[in-house]
C-alpha cells in the first residue's frame, strides 16, 4: 500500500496522537482509580447495607417514574417536532435542548420557584393541600427535567431519518392516523426510541443537582445514589466504602447503557 493512503489513521497528523492519547488518559485513569478502590471482600456487604439499599432501591422506583412520565411527554413531543416545519421545529428542538446546557443546580432553582409554596403552582397546590418540594415526587419531577430531552432528542433525530414516505403511502391506502402511528412511525423509528429510553433511565438514575436542591437529601425519602455517595464523602450517610461500591454500581450502569444502545443502532455490527 502506498504511503499516501494515509493507513488507519487517515492523513491525521501523528503529532496529534500525543494530546489524544492525554485526553483518553483523562477519561480512562479516573475511572480506572475508582474500580482500584473498591474492596472486593466487602463489596457485596456494602451494597446491600441498609442505608445502600435504600437509596439504591429510591433511584430505581424513581428513575423507572420518570423515564415513564419521559416516554408519555417525550414521544407526542418528538412526533411534533419532527413533523413541524423547519422553523417551528427549530425552535422546539433548542427549548427542548435547554435541561441538556443548563447547570442541574439551575433546573433545581426553576423547579423550586414553580412548585415551592410561593411558586407559581405551588400556592394553588398549597391550596388543596398538596406538596412537591422535599417529596419522592420531587425527585421523579427533578429527573424527568433532565432526562426528557436525551428521549426527544433520539427519537426525532430517528423519525427525521426515516421521513414520511411509508406514512403517506398508508395513508393512500386508507390506513387511520393511529394504525399509522402503531403500525409504521414507531416501529421504523424503534431503534430510536429504545436508545432514547435507556438513556434516559440513565440520566434520571445519576441526576443530582436538581434533585438536590429541589427534592431534598433525606435517607428513604429523597436520598437517591448520587445523594448517598455525595454525603458519604462528606462525613455524613453512607460510608465512604458504600460510597465507593455505590459509584461502580453507576460506572457498571453507564457502560452497559452505552453498550445497549450501540446494539440498538443501525449498523451496530461493523
Amino acid at each position: 500500500m502506498s504511503r499516501a493512503a494515509g493507513g488507519a489513521g487517515g492523513f491525521v497528523p501523528r503529532i496529534l496522537l500525543v494530546p489524544a492519547l492525554l485526553g483518553l488518559a483523562l477519561l480512562v485513569v479516573p475511572l480506572t482509580a475508582l474500580v482500584g478502590r473498591v474492596d472486593l471482600s466487602t463489596l457485596w456487604q456494602d451494597v446491600t447495607s441498609p442505608a445502600a439499599g435504600s437509596a439504591l432501591l429510591l433511584s430505581l422506583q424513581t428513575a423507572l417514574a420518570a423515564t415513564a412520565a419521559c416516554i408519555v411527554l417525550g414521544v407526542p413531543l418528538a412526533l411534533l417536532i419532527a413533523r413541524s416545519g423547519a422553523r417551528s421545529a427549530a425552535v422546539m428542538r433548542a427549548v427542548v435542548t435547554v435541561p441538556l446546557v443548563l447547570p442541574p443546580m439551575v433546573g433545581g432553582v426553576a423547579l423550586l420557584f414553580l412548585f415551592g409554596r410561593t411558586g407559581w403552582l405551588g400556592e394553588v397546590l398549597a391550596g388543596v393541600g398538596v406538596r412537591i418540594p422535599f417529596t419522592t415526587v420531587a425527585v421523579v419531577l427533578a429527573q424527568t427535567f433532565v432526562a426528557l430531552p436525551f428521549l426527544v432528542l433520539a427519537l426525532e433525530g430517528a423519525l427525521r431519518a426515516t421521513g414520511q414516505r411509508f406514512e403517506q403511502a398508508a395513508a393512500a391506502l386508507g390506513a387511520g392516523r393511529w394504525r399509522i402511528l402503531w403500525r409504521i412511525t414507531i416501529p421504523l423509528a424503534g431503534p430510536g426510541l429504545v436508545a432514547g429510553i435507556v438513556l434516559c433511565f440513565a440520566r434520571a438514575l445519576g441526576e443530582f443537582g436538581a434533585t438536590a436542591l429541589f427534592a431534598g437529601n433525606a435517607p428513604g425519602v429523597t436520598q437517591t445514589m448520587p445523594l448517598a455517595i455525595y454525603t458519604a464523602f462528606n462525613g455524613a450517610g453512607v460510608s465512604q466504602g458504600t460510597a465507593v461500591a455505590l459509584s461502580l454500581l453507576l460506572l457498571v450502569t453507564a457502560v452497559a447503557v452505552l453498550l445497549l444502545v450501540r446494539a440498538w443502532r443501525p449498523g451496530a455490527t461493523r
